[in-house]
C-alpha cells in the first residue's frame, strides 16, 4: 500500500529513495515478530480490517488474502539488489513485485513470473533472476539485513530518514514531515 505514496512522497520532496531489500525472517526473530499464521486469531483479524480501510481510504487494487502470500521472496529481494547495482530502477521492480502479489495474485517465487516481472519493466528478467543469488547480490542481502537490524526495523514496510524511523505505510506523513524539516 506505501509503496506507490513513497515514491509519490519523494518526487514531491526531491528526496532519493534506496530500496534495500532484507530478510525479513531473520528480523522477525531477533525482534520477536511473529509471519501471519503464527499471530493471534484477533490480531489478524484485525489486520483485514485496516487492509480493507486502507484500500477503500486509497482507492487501490489490494488483494485481503493473497493466493501467493506469504511467499519466498528471496529471488525477488535479489532481483531488486541486482537491478540497483546494475544501476537500473529497483525501487520499480520492487513496487512491479509487490503489485504482482497484491492486486494480480502472481507468484513472484516463480522463476518465471519473477522474469516477467522484471521484463514487464523493461528489465532483462534472465539476467537479474542469475545474478539474485550470487555472491555479490547475498552479500548486500546480508549487510542490508544486518542494517536493518542494527537502526532497530522490525516490521515491513519501514522507513528510515537519518536517524529516524517510520514504520508502516501509516506514517509516510510523518516521513514526510521529516524530511521538509531537514530533521
Amino acid at each position: 500500500m506505501g509503496h506507490d505514496q513513497l515514491v509519490a512522497l519523494a518526487k514531491r520532496q526531491d528526496a532519493a529513495v534506496v530500496i534495500k531489500p532484507v530478510n525479513m525472517g531473520a528480523i522477525f526473530s531477533q525482534t520477536g515478530g511473529l509471519p501471519l499464521a503464527k499471530r493471534a486469531p484477533a490480531r489478524q483479524a484485525y489486520r483485514f480490517q485496516e487492509l480493507e480501510r486502507w484500500r477503500r481510504h486509497l482507492n487501490i487494487p489490494l488483494t485481503l488474502e493473497p493466493a501467493f502470500f506469504p511467499a519466498n521472496d528471496r529471488d525477488a529481494a535479489g532481483m531488486v539488489i541486482a537491478a540497483n547495482l546494475d544501476g537500473a530502477d529497483g525501487i520499480g521492480l520492487a513496487g512491479a513485485f509487490l503489485r504482482a502479489v497484491w492486486a494480480e495474485e502472481r507468484n513472484i517465487a516463480d522463476p518465471q513470473t519473477a522474469i516477467d516481472i522484471a521484463n514487464a519493466q523493461g528489465l532483462d528478467g534472465q539476467a537479474l533472476l542469475a545474478a539474485a543469488n550470487s555472491a555479490a547480490v547475498t552479500a548486500v542481502w546480508e549487510a542490508n539485513t544486518a542494517e536493518a537490524m542494527e537502526v532497530g526495523v522490525f516490521g515491513a514496510p519501514t522507513y528510515v530518514y537519518g536517524a529516524h524511523m517510520f514504520w508502516g505505510q501509516d506514517r509516510l506523513d510523518f516521513l514526510e514531515r521529516a524530511i521538509q524539516s531537514g530533521s
